[in-house]
């Protein structure tokens, strides 16, 4: 079993502000076992900061690429974070 623990910061782009993608993004998160937040950025991007198991941060990854109905994503850039000090929950920050 890979145990794996790993943190990554994505940016999503497209139609992701005004949707509810980041009230979907806490809920997607909290499924898969991850701690982190989410928020709105002034260029209509949205970041999200993600850590926990390998495979559940990747399946986080494939899932903002998706985003809920009404978004409309058009790329996703991920970095990786390599010291990182997890928040106890995954929320929604200003």
């Amino acid at each position: 079993m890979n145990d794996r623990k790993r943190a990554v910061q994505a940016r999503v782009h497209g139609r992701v502000q005004g949707v509810g993608y980041r009230i979907w993004a806490r809920g997607e998160a909290a499924r898969l076992g991850l701690v982190g937040w989410v928020r709105n950025e002034r260029d209509g991007s949205v970041t999200a900061w993600l850590a926990g198991a390998d495979m559940a941060v990747s399946s986080m990854i494939e899932r903002l690429r998706q985003g809920p109905a009404g978004a409309s994503v058009s790329r996703v850039d991920v970095e990786e974070i390599e010291t990182w000090t997890a928040p106890g929950d995954f929320r929604i920050v200003a």
